[in-house]
């Protein structure tokens, strides 16, 4: 859902989410801000003639069909333009063209947290098991020291995207958040980066249930939306349909972007982790709450103070920059920025804040995010805030275009594979701890690997040796995941011995390496 972000964010687990989150990474290096910035509307006003031809320059360079900028200095929104168009061929981008805004979505979730411990229906240091019995990590100690606040402080030790990849397999959220027991860490608890999303889920419900809500989203709207007078924002894919006014998504190749459909798994199943669609002008009415320190038409929506504990770092990132509570905290020279991005399967979206002097610029894309939104939103800060011009498009492109073809050659058959067993001897019945049962069915030259809990198929072709390819089929519900994540497989398949000699145990191993063993029943 991107800080990330092939960066956040986003689907190499699931190409879909992971090549946009990833940029959330990749952003990271782009990060070298300096000078000052003022809240005057003038400096705003003599950067939109470069603005607005840096920001056509790049969406040419990356084939963006369309995208819209805002720029807030207070309470006011004092630049605001769209580019382009909702769909190829269609109808013009404004300000009130509604967008998917991926992981951007974090940041109300915190706020939302930060509003129930204002209440004192929770507190930052709860125990998460106090809260959720359920709840259990692969380490029991981890277990029970996971606070409220780690849920979304992205330094859990888990591997980056924590299966992330079946909750686009149709599982549904209970059965996501009780599968982190059987991820192994890959780092101790709290001492490195690395980004999750079924976490917020989590902090989503634990939200809800302290409101007496019926989940998340209704939290979101009775406290933030409705406040703010957010009346377009929504949290659904038939309402971002529904609307009269919504931009297309398309996904990101080297050749051109191609249209892709709305579906309702990704990522309206993954909730605060990153479902909300919105526009500029709504955008910037959410962050004028974040500049004015928790406060909109006089009234304290959420307390000063715990408002700014969602912006204090958690986990260092570099040495300039480190992740908060769904915000990045990244330092320069005259002081802070606090930003974020977001990605989906055929949108981007950038936030930045400069809270000290009451600045905030929004960027929403109809494109996954393989960075053009966070270049626009860096390069801009760093003209507002005087430093030397980078052309951060120019080297997100650059990226966007390798990763492309480092996709397609991870798949790419070796020149003189070693042929594959025949897989009818290998038919029958799986089961995973974490996902439940599963049947290899072979049918003439035709091997599926079915997920029974979902539905969700596999395709097998031969790769190399005892090594195939998982392509998912396009069946039903999965038809838009298909569609979004492109023509290429999902991962590797591959039969391995168990402890008798037999082949006992099917590995399916998606392609950002994360690992799923089915023993044989």
């Amino acid at each position: 859902m991107s800080v990330s972000p092939r960066p956040t964010p986003m689907f190499s687990t699931t190409r879909l989410v992971h090549a946009s989150q990833r940029m959330f990474v990749a952003s990271l290096l782009l990060l070298a801000l300096d000078g000052a910035v003022s809240a005057a509307e003038d400096p705003v006003a003599a950067l939109a003639p470069s603005l607005e031809q840096y920001v056509e320059t790049n969406m040419k360079g990356f084939d963006v069909p369309g995208v819209a900028i805002g720029i807030v200095a207070g309470d006011k929104l004092v630049y605001a333009k769209g580019f382009g168009v909702r769909s190829k061929g269609g109808a013009p981008v404004d300000t009130k063209t509604i967008f998917q805004i991926g992981s951007t979505t974090k940041a109300f979730l915190s706020t939302t947290m930060a509003i129930a411990v204002d209440k004192e229906k929770l507190h930052w240091d709860d125990r998460v098991v106090d809260l959720d019995p359920d709840f259990q990590m692969h380490d029991p100690w981890v277990t029970r020291e996971f606070r409220f606040f780690d849920l979304l402080a992205q330094r859990s030790g888990m591997p980056p995207y924590a299966n992330d990849a079946f909750g686009l397999l149709g599982f549904d959220r209970s059965t996501l958040i009780r599968s982190l027991r059987y991820v192994e860490p890959v780092s101790s608890f709290r001492s490195t980066f690395a980004y999750t999303n079924i976490t917020h889920m989590l902090a989503g419900r634990i939200v809800a249930r302290a409101e007496g809500a019926a989940d998340w989203n209704a939290v979101l709207q009775s406290e933030i939306l409705d406040p703010l007078g957010m009346s377009d924002t929504t949290w659904s894919a038939a309402a971002i349909e529904a609307a009269a006014n919504h931009a297309e998504g398309y996904r990101y190749t080297a050749a051109e972007s191609v249209e892709a459909p709305f579906e309702q798994l990704f990522p309206y199943d993954f909730e605060g982790a990153g479902d909300i669609n919105s526009n500029i002008e709504d955008m910037a009415k959410w962050v004028s709450l974040q500049l004015a320190g928790g406060t909109h038409d006089g009234k304290q929506i959420v307390s000063a103070a715990n408002l700014a504990y969602t912006h204090t770092p958690k986990v260092g990132l570099s040495d300039k920059a480190a992740y908060a509570l769904g915000w990045v905290v990244a330092q320069t020279p005259n002081g802070s920025i606090v930003w974020h991005n977001g990605g989906t399967t055929a949108f981007g979206a950038f936030v930045g804040l400069q809270l000290d002097r009451k600045l905030a610029i929004i960027v929403l894309s109809n494109q996954t995010n393989v960075g053009m939104p966070d270049a626009m939103g860096l390069w801009a800060l760093d003209r507002l805030l005087g430093n030397p011009v980078v052309d951060y498009g120019a080297q997100r492109l650059a990226s966007a275009k390798a990763a492309d073809a480092a996709g397609t050659q991870q798949f790419a058959r070796p020149g003189n594979p070693v042929p594959s067993p025949p897989l009818a001897a290998l038919a029958g019945d799986f089961e995973s701890a974490a996902f439940g049962k599963a049947a290899l069915k072979v049918d003439g030259d035709n091997a599926v690997f079915e997920l029974l809990g979902t539905g969700a198929r596999f395709r097998l072709d031969a790769w190399n040796g005892p090594v195939y390819t998982a392509t998912l089929v396009a069946d039903g519900r999965f038809a838009g995941v298909v569609a979004n994540s492109g023509p290429l497989p999902l991962g590797f398949a591959q039969f391995q011995a168990d402890k008798d000699g037999k082949a006992g145990i099917f590995r399916l191993t998606f392609s950002d390496g994360q690992a799923y063993d089915f023993l044989r029943k």
